[in-house]
């Protein structure tokens, strides 16, 4: 299925790209979003619930928008799925969607995989480090009142509407989608326009994005014992994974 989408929202932002910007790292340290962003609800698991602390501060604000009915719509919840990485795992989760486009599609080579998979997960091996372990980068979703899962995706599935600017989606999937893109993009946040649900401030896509010459977050490290339950739980979550780009069964 070819599914459209507006090309003329948000901005393109190739490797390349992010590898020139400048790196000018303020030293702001990483925050625990649990006091720090409260308002939001770490919605997973395996989520390392730790972010840079302006990007913390900023996620507030936005889950406190949501929650009062952002444009008059009813209240929203703001769940994190995805905060700080260390480079272990986005290394981890590379390589298996690398798999899994090389079982989706084994007539391509391998810089076509490479860039199937790039539109989705940053490469480890560029200048430019991955937003996520630099705690510039949050994933996020929408959530009603009783934590059920809102649509922002339908009649497609995530992966066929993971472009944010997706054409074609029902009125219940636009309305909530364009709720999370209105207030993170007003809390300052930039918005991967080929994932909806990732955005970021400070790192070096935010700074493409937004036509900055300069970055202030690289990467940045925590203390393994942090994180290590979270750690397990997510290479125990890989196991079972299905391939995000074949069909559900």
């Amino acid at each position: 299925m070819t599914v459209r989408w507006d090309r003329t929202k948000g901005a393109p932002e190739p490797l390349a790209a992010l590898d020139r910007v400048e790196l000018q790292e303020c030293g702001e340290p990483l925050v625990d979003i649990r006091p720090a962003a409260p308002a939001a609800f770490i919605a997973r698991d395996t989520v390392i619930p730790f972010l840079r602390a302006s990007v913390a501060e900023r996620l507030e604000e936005v889950a406190r928008s949501l929650q009062a009915g952002l444009g008059g719509d009813g209240a929203y919840h703001l769940g994190v799925t995805e905060a700080w990485r260390p480079l272990a795992r986005q290394k981890r989760i590379y390589e298996f969607m690398l798999d899994c486009a090389r079982e989706a599609y084994p007539e391509r080579g391998n810089a076509s995989l490479r860039r199937t998979v790039n539109r989705l997960v940053h490469a480890c091996d560029r200048k430019a480090p991955p937003g996520h372990c630099t705690g510039a980068a949050v994933d996020v979703n929408l959530y009603s009142a009783d934590g059920e899962l809102l649509d922002v995706s339908s009649p497609f599935t995530r992966f066929e509407a993971s472009r944010t600017y997706t054409l074609g989606l029902n009125a219940e999937a636009q309305r909530c989608r364009e709720a999370l893109v209105e207030a993170m993009l007003g809390a300052g946040f930039s918005n991967c326009r080929d994932e909806w649900w990732h955005y970021s401030w400070g790192d070096a896509a935010w700074a493409v994005r937004t036509g900055e010459r300069a970055c202030v977050y690289g990467s940045v490290e925590l203390d393994e014992s942090l994180y290590a339950e979270q750690e397990r739980l997510s290479e125990e979550a890989f196991r079972v994974r299905e391939n995000p780009f074949l069909p559900s069964v």
